[in-house]
């Protein structure tokens, strides 16, 4: 059976569950490593899997998750078709995956970011136009990487201030397009290069995921901003974050973003949990006696 199992997976998650290409590139990726690793996988033990442990063991937890979570799922699927009579995935690792906080940019550096690309689009020539509409629709629409590059001129409406997305999954969704961002297509598509189908084409095909990435790392460099500190996946949780500061709701963040689980978005709450704290400590009507203290310097106990 060998490697055809894994295509014949990869082939019902595609059919059964409508996964995208990347989503199944990242699936036959832990696959195909877990088999380097214990040999074919349809002939695994429970104690070939527990050698896997060792194997990860200085990978993060996250990602020792993830590879363990493609493999259960494989195992699952080949009980399902008979292939095999048991199920060894529970020797497999099962650490504790710890959702780590979103790394943003704060109002300030957003400005400045938009400030220099602004300055180099002045002039109207091509790339500055280009780059200055790819960061308007990261911040101002919430777009993956993915999504934005791969963005057909199709999408582009002539009247509608909405952008069709198709999402992981091939999944649409409609998302707002401001009139900033409108403006600055406008501009971009006077200059665009014709004859391709793609919004922001390269070379016959679509820009890629890391030339954008390295693009924005330089506009961030001329910024004044730490290149490190930036990414096209911040901009989108800058727009997130900052919707939430300003009251947008939780189930709007989420249809706006093209997140199938709340419980993904649920992670930009502590935006909301830290503005409610700040909101307690300057609007409570203890918070002129020592800023909830209770009157006493220096006790910080009864803060907010």
């Amino acid at each position: 059976m060998g490697a055809r199992a894994i295509e014949d997976f990869l082939a019902a998650l595609a059919v059964d569950r409508g996964a995208a290409a990347n989503t199944l590139a990242a699936y036959r990726r832990d696959l195909e490593g877990a088999a380097g690793i214990v040999g074919p996988l349809e002939d695994a033990t429970r104690t070939d899997l527990a050698r896997l442990g060792a194997a990860w063991a200085d990978l993060a937890p996250a990602t020792v998750a993830r590879k363990a979570s493609a493999l259960r799922q494989f195992f699952g699927f080949l009980e399902d078709e008979g292939l095999r009579s048991d199920n060894p995935s529970a020797a497999l690792p099962s650490p504790t995956k710890r959702r780590s906080l979103p790394k943003i940019l704060d109002h300030t550096q957003v400005e400045a970011l938009f400030a220099q690309a602004e300055r180099e689009a002045e002039e109207g020539d091509p790339a500055p136009l280009r780059l200055l509409a790819m960061i308007e629709l990261l911040y101002g629409s919430g777009l993956r990487a993915s999504e934005l590059v791969t963005l057909p001129l199709s999408a582009v409406p002539r009247d509608a201030p909405f952008l069709t997305i198709t999402g992981k999954g091939g999944k649409e969704r409609l998302v707002p397009l401001g009139t900033r961002a409108r403006a600055v297509l406008s501009r971009w598509l006077a200059v665009r290069p014709e004859g391709s189908p793609w919004l922001f084409p390269s070379r016959g095909k679509h820009l890629t995921r890391i030339r954008l990435y390295q693009l924005l790392k330089a506009l961030a460099e001329r910024s004044g901003i730490d290149p490190a500190k930036i990414s096209p996946h911040v901009l989108r949780h800058a727009f997130a974050t900052h919707l939430l500061e300003g009251g947008a709701d939780l189930r709007a963040l989420q249809t706006l973003l093209g997140h199938a689980d709340i419980a993904t978005t649920q992670i930009y709450t502590h935006v909301e949990s830290a503005r409610l704290v700040a909101l307690v400590n300057e609007r409570h009507p203890l918070a002129d006696q020592g800023r909830l203290r209770g009157g006493r310097q220096g006790d910080s106990s009864r803060e907010c």
